[in-house]
């Protein structure tokens, strides 16, 4: 797989970030919390992770797929700093305390009323540090009957309904991502974002309560909404959408499947046409519009396939794209890492690890590697010694 990569670090020195200056403590495992920081430190905040002493944040042991590094821990911690230390301790605990007064902003995604018990609360810190802000992520919030809960990702897309609408007729799927998990994280970092800027305004500190059910609830809005006042909800359709047709993989010669997508009346026409080369269809009484097409789905499906069984993917592909009809490769992630778009947009550069340099892609929306920071992957407690240094408590022995 090659790659047009480049040094992020070398490329941004000198250049301002757009949250340079600003401190983020972060008690976090897995992804929620730690996605969110991420995106924090890509626009340049320092994030210092506090980790479990050797162990560290438990997603460092999910997999070892990244050279013996963690997929999930690498996607989702570059550009951070990691202070180990066990906050059962009262020194070490006293050691956390400390840092908060030179914070910005405290997120945290421990168990239910773990910060709570340690006298992190925001309760416990704002009459002492009243411009921070705290930023808690959980499963359900921190009030109503579920607050105590336990929530990983897939418990809550369950719950949020998610798979009542996804797999098959016959059996629901989950969405194979942790998708959860980053709505959550994208929730708090919107929110982290639009606390610093009311801080500007007020000079004061807020707190943000960030549920992963409710971040989850509100991307679930289409489904809803076309299940409102007791309607029947979306049928699971696989990779096909749910109420338009056709929209949706079909295979190919060779082996190959091609996603379309038929927005209206002018497309129906035009795929019968210029792709299918079948022009009688489009005039067919059991296709005659959206809906009619949804309910035949089946006998549609099959008409399509039959006809594209004859033909290469790149065949297909270049009919739709003359046509002007929507599609897209159906691609594996051998195919993701070579995209000839992403390659060409110049979206790959590389972070260190411990264990060697890894490509990484650039955040959406940064268009060019100098705009954003894009550090080393640190090892557990990487950086316990300049941080207690600074604090100037160097001679403390941790863990």
């Amino acid at each position: 797989m090659k790659r047009s990569v480049s040094s992020s670090s070398a490329n941004n020195k000198g250049r301002s970030l757009p949250l340079d200056g600003i401190t983020v403590v972060s008690l976090e495992q897995a992804i929620a919390a730690p996605f969110c920081t991420r995106q924090l430190a890509d626009l340049g905040a320092r994030v210092i992770k506090v980790e479990r002493p050797g162990v560290g944040d438990f997603a460092r042991a999910y997999d070892t797929r990244v050279n013996g590094l963690a997929s999930h821990f690498v996607w989702t911690n570059r550009s951070k700093e990691s202070l180990a230390l066990d906050l059962k301790r009262p020194r070490e605990l006293k050691i956390l305390k400390k840092l908060l007064a030179k914070a910005d902003v405290l997120v945290q995604n421990l168990a239910p009323g773990a910060t709570a018990r340690l006298g992190l609360s925001y309760d416990d810190l704002k009459d002492k540090h009243p411009s921070l802000i705290v930023c808690d992520i959980s499963g359900y919030g921190d009030t109503g009957p579920y607050r105590d809960k336990k929530a990983y990702d897939l418990l809550v897309q369950s719950e949020a309904g998610l798979l009542s609408v996804t797999g098959s007729e016959t059996e629901p799927a989950k969405v194979a991502i942790s998708i959860a998990d980053i709505a959550s994280a994208m929730y708090a970092y919107s929110g982290i974002l639009a606390a610093l800027i009311k801080r500007n305004k007020t000079g004061r500190g807020s707190r943000l309560d960030i549920s992963m059910l409710e971040a989850m609830t509100e991307w679930m809005g289409f489904p809803l909404y076309y299940a409102y006042e007791g309607q029947q909800a979306p049928k699971p359709s696989g990779a096909s959408h749910a109420s338009i047709y056709p929209y949706g993989p079909f295979d190919t010669g060779g082996g190959g499947s091609v996603m379309l997508g038929i927005q209206n009346e002018r497309e129906w026409v035009r795929l019968c046409n210029e792709v299918l080369e079948k022009p009688y269809l489009a005039t067919d009484a059991r296709f005659a519009n959206n809906s009619l097409r949804s309910e035949n789905r089946a006998q549609l499906r099959d008409i399509i396939c039959n006809a594209f069984a004859e033909l290469w993917v790149e065949e297909v592909i270049r009919r739709l794209d003359k046509a002007q009809i929507a599609n897209a490769k159906v691609n594996d992630m051998g195919g993701v890492w070579n995209h000839e778009q992403l390659r060409a947009r110049g979206r790959w550069t590389e972070v260190e690890t411990g264990r060697g340099p890894v490509p990484a892609l650039l955040p959406p929306g940064v268009s060019a590697v100098s705009d954003v920071r894009m550090d080393e992957v640190p090892s557990v407690g990487q950086h316990n010694e300049s941080i207690l240094a600074e604090l100037g408590m160097g001679v403390i022995e941790v863990g």
